[in-house]
């Protein structure tokens, strides 16, 4: 869900990412069959539902179709609202996960002073969203999930394991640009506003022929007060 914005838009109106959206919603809930074991979202997950206080409030960044994240924390009892740029994915995650909340925003929309305000929350989850940004967006929309975060709110973000900045690549017969970090860049990147308490990392192939394999970097993490 991107396309090649300044700082300056981020902070102004809403980013173009029509093409993006329009890509997902034709991709729907295909991305489940193409991507069906998630042992890395999962695990990040019960981190999280381990971590966070009964009746916790949780944001879930490019929820898309709600499963497993969305699914498994509003099992766990949290109340949990969903974003994501694709109409098709919030139509899914609402009939996958009815108790949630799920909306079609994007995050550029939640910043401080922005068109959306959800009120504050005690955890937020990012899997695979945030690498749907240019590069120059990625710290600003931290710094937005910083401020949707309350005092010591936790923070899961997922990343694919690569140097790259909106770059056009094939998915699930569609075409959507992604950007990427390094390992020791993407600690720096994230490091500026939360605190990393922990790591793990996965070598996934998905179940499709026109995407390679990837190395998938999980954090858990804190917000800096």
């Amino acid at each position: 869900m991107t396309n090649g914005n300044s700082d300056a838009d981020y902070e102004g109106i809403r980013p173009d990412r029509r093409d993006q959206a329009e890509a997902f919603d034709a991709i729907g809930d295909s991305y489940d069959d193409a991507f069906p074991h998630k042992e890395g979202q999962v695990s990040a997950g019960e981190w999280l539902a381990g971590a966070l206080s009964p009746e916790a409030r949780v944001l879930d960044l490019g929820c898309g179709t709600g499963v497993p994240t969305a699914r498994r924390l509003t099992d766990a009892g949290f109340e949990v609202v969903g974003v994501d740029l694709s109409k098709e994915m919030v139509r899914l995650a609402r009939a996958n996960v009815p108790e949630g909340a799920f909306h079609q925003l994007d995050i550029a929309d939640l910043r401080p002073g922005g068109p959306a305000d959800l009120g504050r929350f005690d955890a937020v989850t990012a899997f695979f969203s945030l690498l749907m940004l240019p590069r120059p967006e990625i710290p600003e929309a931290l710094r937005t999930v910083h401020h949707l975060l309350v005092p010591g709110g936790l923070f899961v973000i997922s990343m694919v394991e690569a140097d790259m900045d909106n770059r056009a690549i094939p998915f699930l017969g569609k075409s959507i640009r992604v950007s990427g970090y390094l390992r020791e860049e993407l600690h720096k990147v994230v490091e500026q506003d939360f605190e990393i308490l922990k790591e793990s990392s996965y070598t996934y192939a998905p179940a499709i022929s026109d995407v390679p394999p990837e190395e998938q970097v999980f954090l858990c993490c804190r917000r800096r007060d």
